[in-house]
C-alpha cells in the first residue's frame, strides 16, 4: 500500500508542487514554473538514478512543458489547470477496448460474470471522460482554488466510490450466480 501512496505522489509530484507554491505564494508563474522545474527534477533523477522512464512519465513531462509555458506566456492559469483532462481522456480511450478489465480482475469474477466486468469497463471508460470535461469545465473558471478541490475530492471522490460499487455489484452478481449454478445441479 505504500508503493501505491509513494508511486502517486512521485506521479503528480509537478502537480503536488503547483498546487502547494501556488496556495503559499498566490503566484502562478512561481508555481508554474516551480511545477515545470519539478518535472524536469523528476527525469533527470530517474536518469542519474538508472530507472527506467516509462512512455507516461514522458508524456507527462511534455504536458508540464508544454502546458506551464503556455501559462506563463499567457499569464493564464487555465492550460497548466486543463492538464489532468488530457490524462483522463487517453485513459478514457484505452478503456474503450472489449474485455480490457478482465486481466485486472481475481479469475472468479473473469470466469464467472465476465460481460459484467465488460460493462463495468465500459462504465470505467465513460467516467474518465465525464471526469476530463469536469476538469476543463473548472479550468475554464481560472479559479485554482475550485480546480485543487475538484481535482484533489470530486475527481478521486468519484474514483473511489466507483471502485466500492463495483465491488458491491461484482460481490453480489457472483454470489448469485454461483447459487443460481448449485441449484441447477
Amino acid at each position: 500500500m505504500k508503493d501505491v501512496f509513494v508511486r502517486l505522489g512521485t506521479d503528480f509530484l509537478s502537480t503536488i508542487l503547483f498546487v502547494a507554491i501556488y496556495f503559499a505564494t498566490d503566484n502562478i508563474a512561481l508555481a508554474t514554473g516551480i511545477g515545470i522545474v519539478g518535472a524536469i527534477g523528476q527525469v533527470i533523477y530517474a536518469h542519474v538514478t538508472g530507472k527506467e522512464l516509462g512512455f507516461m512519465t514522458w508524456a507527462s513531462l511534455g504536458l508540464v512543458i508544454v502546458l506551464g509555458s503556455a501559462t506563463l506566456l499567457t499569464n493564464d492559469p487555465r492550460f497548466v489547470l486543463a492538464k489532468p483532462s488530457i490524462a483522463h481522456f487517453a485513459i478514457g480511450a484505452v478503456m474503450l477496448k472489449r474485455g480490457w478489465m478482465l486481466r485486472y480482475v481475481p479469475p472468479i469474477v473473469a470466469e464467472t460474470i465476465p460481460e459484467y466486468v465488460t460493462i463495468a469497463g465500459f462504465s470505467w471508460a465513460a467516467l474518465m471522460f465525464a471526469l476530463g470535461l469536469g476538469t476543463i469545465a473548472v479550468a475554464l473558471t481560472g479559479d485554482i482554488k475550485l480546480w485543487a478541490i475538484y481535482v484533489s475530492f470530486v475527481a478521486v471522490g468519484a474514483k473511489v466510490l466507483a471502485f466500492a460499487i463495483q465491488y458491491v455489484a461484482f460481490r453480489l452478481l457472483i454470489i448469485s450466480r454461483l447459487r443460481a449454478r448449485a441449484a441447477s445441479t
